[in-house]
């Protein structure tokens, strides 16, 4: 079983779409640990994830606390 801790370590900061629409449910992750930001998107069967990336490429990371 996890523990809180292990939980909580990924936080949604956003959400849009819905499970039952045909362009299906996008979110974007925060890993509070490493502070990357993730794209999550799912619809029906499928889905994918992919970590963020600025306009020069580099991935979105987030130094805060969660």
């Amino acid at each position: 079983m996890f523990n809180k801790k292990q939980d909580e370590r990924f936080k949604r900061v956003y959400a849009d779409g819905g499970e039952l629409r045909d362009d299906g449910r996008r979110q974007i992750l925060v890993d509070t640990e490493t502070g990357v930001h993730y794209l999550v998107w799912k619809s029906g069967y499928a889905g994918g994830i992919t970590p963020l990336l600025d306009s020069e490429g580099n991935v979105v990371i987030t130094k805060s606390d969660y």
